[in-house]
């Protein structure tokens, strides 16, 4: 039997005939009606943005594994799900109560959440869903700058650490009622705070600060800039990508996702307003791509043929450049009119370029140039924002008209610098607060011994020394003399431990099927098999 209408029961409880009282319910019953169903459209239209985001970490899973090489596979792979899995942890114990707990509208000014742990308190579950997927995206920024060599150690604890405590300082800042940089608060920063909708600088640009460091501490691969003996090549050796199917996969899930990234930071569709703000998002979010792809890759082109006199084009300069076109316009995306996004994606992509190209002279090893796209990129379209926001989009988007970007301040008559001054002040605390975080952090790891790989299992690969077997199938993914000698050392180490405990015997050390004492040639690199390793 299905519900009574809105009429019905209201003639149940005063009659059919006509009166003040039956008008009166009838009026408060559809109100409230309209109220369940605004809050349950929102629910869903934010339950299915952070759908969306979280299908981003398929994106980076792709991207990650077809940029390295083919003996890392099952290792990034695990990583990037050990993102949702820690990164879960990290945000439901402490990160989401760091990044908005106890927060009050119109409250003082705080620098960092203190209340709702674990979710011990009532809160918006949507809402700590959508945010938590953005937490995962942040920590596999990091994954792809260190690939290779790095120890499964290392990557849980930073991706709990980055999750429950270095992001939600930068969230709780930029978006919290009481953060200091909010545009939400009851006094903001010089009366405007820092205008980011979805993350350019509290999730790219800090995940890109994190991998910097890392990456920096770390070191690079070997091999990469330095031989065996520590003298710098005079080019550096090019390492993958394995597969760019996997790229090509990885860039596209990434795109689709961004949907759920920039249009889902409304929080809500339900009144036509947020709608027209959502709609213009999306268009923006869409110019942002394409035109950081083209420029990407039509500069690269023309860069090429001035050094070779062939005009080549290249798919990872056009795949980069669209992820830091979408990067930059995260920040702005509901504040700046079409042809603006257009300017900011083509600057993105020009911005990768060069950004990738300083790394390299500086001889920081990023697998998957995350650096250029997410720091860079990040920075960039938080600066973008102080530069092009239009007053009209700020008035429909955040309610705010006094300080908007600097180019249309010169249409004003004015020199007002205050909404660029604020992003300038979000980006400097974004780099500042990352750094000094997780430098020292990393430094710990290091000390540890928890940071880096050994050299003979980073010249087998992880997927065999540490994934128990190749990804592929194939020849070539790894060194047949460096698997031998790893077999060798952990035979030696099994042995040792069975002599010094009394338990067993010696096992017979024995090559592994199909690495003969024949020199290395095509026929005879055959597969070791995984379980002597």
């Amino acid at each position: 039997m299905s519900d009574p209408t809105i009429f019905e029961s209201c003639t149940n409880k005063y009659g059919a005939e006509l009166s003040l009282e039956l008008l009166q319910c009838v009026s408060d019953e559809t109100q409230a009606a309209k109220a369940d169903l605004v809050s349950g459209v929102d629910t869903f239209y934010l339950i299915y943005a952070g759908a969306l985001v979280f299908f981003m970490q398929i994106g980076f899973a792709m991207l990650c594994a077809g940029s390295i090489r083919e003996k890392n596979v099952k290792n990034v792979l695990l990583w990037n799900l050990l993102d949702s899995a820690g990164g879960a942890f990290g945000y439901w114990s402490v990160g989401f109560a760091f990044a908005y707990g106890g927060q009050v509208e119109g409250g003082p000014k705080t620098f960092i959440g203190n209340d709702n742990f674990f979710l011990s308190k009532d809160v918006d579950m949507e809402f700590w869903f959508f945010q938590y997927t953005f937490a995962c995206a942040l920590s596999s920024i990091v994954a792809g700058t260190i690939a290779e060599r790095t120890k499964m150690m290392a990557y849980l604890c930073y991706s709990v650490f980055l999750c429950g405590f270095v992001y939600p300082v930068c969230a709780h800042a930029y978006w919290s009622y009481n953060g200091f940089l909010s545009p939400f608060a009851a006094e903001p920063l010089w009366g405007s705070g820092v205008i980011d909708l979805a993350g350019s600088g509290p999730v790219h640009m800090c995940g890109g600060v994190a991998a910097l460091v890392m990456g920096i501490i770390l070191g690079p691969r070997r091999g990469r800039f330095y031989d065996d003996d520590g003298v710098p090549l005079e080019e550096p050796k090019a390492m993958g990508p394995h597969s760019v199917s996997l790229q090509f996969l990885g860039t596209f899930a990434l795109w689709f996702g961004w949907y759920g990234f920039n249009p889902g930071s409304t929080l809500m569709i339900s009144n036509a307003n947020i709608a027209d703000v959502a709609s213009l998002v999306a268009v923006n979010t869409t110019l942002g791509a394409a035109s950081g792809a083209l420029s990407g890759m039509f500069t690269s082109t023309i860069v090429d043929e001035r050094k070779t006199g062939v005009f080549t084009w290249d798919t990872t300069a056009a795949m980069n450049g669209c992820l830091t076109g979408l990067v930059a316009i995260t920040a702005g995306c509901a504040t700046v009119e079409p042809w603006a996004a257009f300017v900011i994606g083509t600057t993105a992509g020009w911005i990768y370029l060069a950004a990738s190209s300083l790394m390299l002279r500086l001889k920081i090893d990023d697998a998957v140039d995350a650096v250029p796209v997410h720091m860079f990129g990040g920075g960039w379209g938080v600066i973008a924002t102080g530069l092009f926001t239009n007053e009209y989009r700020l008035n429909k988007a955040f309610g705010m008209t006094e300080n908007i970007g600097w180019f249309y301040e010169w249409g004003r008559g004015s020199g007002n610098f205050t909404l660029l001054g604020c992003q300038l002040v979000g980006v400097l605390f974004v780099a500042g607060w990352s750094a000094c975080i997780f430098g020292p952090f990393c430094l710990v790891l290091k000390h540890l011994d928890w940071l880096r790989i050994d050299p003979l299992e980073e010249e087998v690969g992880m997927d065999i020394s540490r994934h128990k077997g190749r990804a592929y199938e194939s020849e070539g993914s790894a060194n047949e003399d460096a698997v031998m000698q790893l077999s060798t050392r952990r035979l030696d180490i099994l042995n040792n431990s069975n002599s010094q405990s009394g338990k067993g015997k010696a096992i017979k050390r024995e090559k592994p099927e199909g690495v003969t004492d024949k020199p290395n040639t095509n026929e005879n690199k055959a597969e070791a098999t995984d379980a002597n390793v």
